[in-house]
């Protein structure tokens, strides 16, 4: 059986992920076979694999950093949320349904089964499966029930980190508070402590350690800095309000390109790609008024297609659309955003809260059903985008509900064929100026990126220089990750502690 390390944090955003991200990368340079683990994620960003299940794009990334394709094992547990008080709720990889919290937590010892079986499987598999909890471990008003925290360290019997994020402020109280509120049996796993996200000179912590250390009785492995220019994917809308703080900025790029910031944005990852490469510049846009400032405008994927359009009319985008399409202004819808764009959407089941019939923008000519069915499903095919010579071959995937047809006598072009001649996965206008796809993870086609840019500033130059490969860079950044967190984490101790040092 596997050896099993697991990082917990004081608080959401600590750190956990990207502290997993980093010993799953430091363990594969080491020669050891390891894979990630988290048993209940709860994300709107969420990855297809290629079985045709769905998954938090978190353990994806960590999934990368091993050098492994991702599975649904290594998350079983996918929460969706799509309204204030209800989530959309997957179990390895298969939709359960919709409930709202309290009907969850009810049902959260019923997947537990689910839970260890999926982390057996891992366990045999690999030498050692490194686990990320959820939130804070002494939720005291969630722990009864608890199947991602320290519940899951027992069975996994595994050696626990707690991190901390210094940036935040408190950071001896939320460790101490933390570290109290923890069991005496939970504490007796706790290995050490890290403090994550550190300005300046470490000196002006002075005896912060050692005052840690004697409050714990738990030795405090390192001091992570704050890594601006480190790019690593992140999972949520909460790491999407801070994720531009660690990407380069002053670049000298050849298109703006505005992302509007929709309440229920779901798979925001997909313009990852974008952000990296340096002939884009990328935003994420809350004021109506600063369409006008963008070369290209994308409305994102939406967990609420209905709200998300009272949205855009409550708050102005939908005239703000207009008024960029009326001027010549290029758009580009992706799954639920394209739905939008479209004439109108039908809910007949009530998928998407009460249901019933909504217009759209009518900016495609289009129109789209929810359906009980989800789609989930891998993408290979060639793709026809506005302004290119010929089709690119393209690989990504789809999660949605519901299909999208053309509406009756409308005259659009095609971008991916499709066996149903009546539906239109993929469509754009006759002029190529508004276009839609349910491809989820096409800007991280190096080539279609290219296009990309084309279709945005037709007379941009382009040169074999210009290539970029999103897959080293990411590849390069896991590395980076890897060298920070070994030059200041003590990292050779930690992985004798538990037993895993090679």
């Amino acid at each position: 059986m596997a050896r099993s390390l697991m990082f917990v944090g004081t608080s959401s955003e600590s750190g956990k992920s990207i502290m997993a991200t980093a010993f799953c990368r430091i363990l594969k340079q080491r020669g050891v076979r390891v894979a990630p683990f988290k048993a209940q994620n709860m994300a709107l960003n969420s990855y297809v694999t290629r079985d045709g299940k769905e998954m938090g794009r978190a353990q994806v990334v960590q999934a990368e950093a091993a050098g492994l394709e991702p599975d649904v094992d290594m998350n079983p547990i996918l929460l969706k949320p799509s309204s204030e008080l209800g989530s959309q709720v997957i179990v390895q990889g298969i939709v359960q349904g919709t409930m709202e919290a309290a009907g969850y937590y009810a049902m959260k010892k019923l997947l537990w089964p689910k839970v260890t079986e999926s982390y057996d499987r891992l366990a045999a598999a690999y030498d050692c499966i490194v686990l990320e909890g959820a939130g804070s471990p002494v939720e005291m008003n969630l722990k009864e029930n608890d199947i991602v925290n320290m519940a899951m360290a027992q069975y996994a019997d595994a050696g626990v980190v707690l991190v901390a994020d210094i940036d935040r402020g408190g950071v001896f109280a939320s460790i101490i508070g933390t570290v109290e509120l923890l069991t005496s049996e939970e504490r007796k796993r706790l290995t050490g402590i890290i403090i994550n996200k550190f300005r300046g000179d470490p000196a002006l912590l002075g005896d912060g350690h050692a005052f840690i250390e004697q409050k714990t009785s738990r030795p405090v492995l390192g001091v992570v800095p704050m890594v601006r220019d480190l790019y690593i994917p992140g999972e949520d809308s909460v790491s999407l309000d801070r994720k531009r703080y660690n990407l380069m900025h002053n670049r000298a790029a050849g298109a703006a390109v505005g992302v509007i910031r929709l309440p229920h944005i779901s798979n925001y990852t997909d313009f990852d790609a974008l952000e990296a490469d340096v002939r884009f510049t990328l935003d994420y846009v809350t004021a109506p008024h600063r369409l006008k400032d963008y070369d290209a405008v994308i409305l994102p994927g939406s967990k609420n297609v209905f709200y998300d359009l009272g949205f855009l009319r409550e708050t102005g985008f939908e005239q703000a659309l207009r008024d960029y399409h009326d001027a010549g202004g290029k758009i580009v819808g992706i799954c639920g955003g394209y739905q939008m764009l479209g004439e109108r959407i039908a809910d007949p089941h009530g998928v998407e809260d009460q249901g019933g019939e909504i217009n759209g923008l009518g900016l495609l000519p289009v129109w789209s059903i929810m359906e009980q069915r989800k789609i989930t499903s891998r993408v290979r095919a060639l793709l026809q985008l506005p302004g290119a010579g010929e089709k690119t071959m393209v690989e990504g995937y789809e999660i949605h509900m519901g299909r999208t047809c053309a509406a009756a006598g409308a005259d659009i072009m095609m971008l991916r064929s499709n066996e149903n001649a009546e539906e239109a996965g993929d469509s754009a206008r006759p002029d190529g100026l508004v276009w839609g796809t349910y491809v989820h993870g096409l800007f991280e086609n190096d080539l279609l990126r290219k296009l990309f840019l084309k279709w945005i500033i037709p007379s941009a130059a382009m040169s074999s220089d210009d290539d970029f490969s999103y897959r080293a860079f990411k590849e390069e950044n896991y590395d980076k990750l890897a060298a920070v967190v070994e030059q200041h984490v003590n990292v050779a101790w930690l992985l004798e502690k538990i037993g895993i040092y090679k």
